[in-house]
């Protein structure tokens, strides 16, 4: 999961509820800084929330992008059945469509990190006029890597037959016992992650964790696409196989970006570099054939 540094919010964002044709979902949405260039809906990964993306939002504010930050269904302060047919990714990305649709920009740029990027690709999918550009952020169309799929499994057996409070406790001590522990989490910090693992309905994380465990090659998929792909993320990525997301950006001929020294969350780690990284794709989709754009 995705740990933010800060809880503070940046300046012109308010956190609130997005009413949509789907339910109401809670976001965090940031105004932009000078004239509007555009729109950007970010997706959260397994576990997280829209707080994973709480470092990005000022430095998109700062480029002209209005940004919105959103709990998906069931995920920390957004509403969620039980049944966990409401979890399938058809269902998720639908809710993405409806997201978009909501936020009345037209258009808008889709992030999805982690697990947020298989609800994202489902979305462009579905309803790509919705969609300026998609990108993949530490995600990708294959099988993560083989440590992440123990955990997974681990975790919904877990789930399946102890209190969340005692799957949290034994994260926690797994997490402990790793080769670089947390041992510097405020109070405040490690509050908000145990409110938000409580708070994230049970079938959500069940419904969730067996999607990060699908075998099927998305890669056709994301091929098959006309919304402008980008590809993006840490030189140290653990979750996927770094070569395995480098292929898939050459099979689907999607702009591929490496952040040099993150891992999993760029958008924690180096919200600037990515920020950059991000609004030079996105500027480019937008300039005319033939005018060139700084990399």
């Amino acid at each position: 999961m995705s740990k933010p540094r800060s809880l503070v919010l940046p300046p012109r964002t308010r956190a609130r509820s997005l009413v949509t044709a789907r339910g109401d979902f809670a976001v965090l949405d940031t105004e932009p800084l000078g004239e509007p260039r555009g729109t950007v809906l970010l997706l959260p990964g397994y576990t997280g929330s829209k707080e994973d993306f709480l470092a990005v939002l000022e430095p998109l504010s700062e480029a002209g992008y209005r940004a919105v930050a959103v709990d998906g269904r069931g995920q920390y302060e957004s509403a969620g059945p039980r049944g966990r047919a409401a979890y399938r990714r058809r269902a998720l990305a639908l809710d993405a469509v409806a997201q978009a649709a909501a936020l009345g920009d037209g258009p808008v740029h889709l992030v999805g990190h982690s697990f947020g990027g298989l609800v994202a690709r489902g979305a462009a999918s579905l309803a790509p006029a919705a969609f300026r550009t998609l990108t993949l952020l530490s995600s990708g169309p294959g099988r993560v890597a083989r440590p992440q799929r123990i955990r997974i499994r681990v975790l919904r057996v877990a789930l399946a037959l102890l209190p969340k409070e005692r799957v949290w406790r034994a994260m926690c001590w797994l997490d402990s016992r790793g080769e670089e522990p947390d041992t510097d989490d405020t109070p405040e910090l490690a509050g908000f992650l145990r409110r938000r693992w409580m708070r994230t309905r049970t079938p959500q994380l069940a419904c969730a964790g067996r999607l990060l465990l699908d075998r099927r090659d998305g890669a056709p998929e994301l091929a098959a696409l006309r919304t402008p792909l980008h590809v993006v993320y840490g030189s140290d990525e653990m979750v996927w196989p770094v070569q395995d997301l480098a292929t898939a950006a050459a099979r689907t001929g999607a702009h591929h970006t490496v952040v040099a020294g993150a891992g999993h969350s760029p958008n924690v780690s180096h919200p600037r570099e990515l920020t950059d990284r991000l609004t030079g794709f996105w500027e480019r989709q937008a300039a005319p054939a033939g005018v060139r754009t700084a990399p």
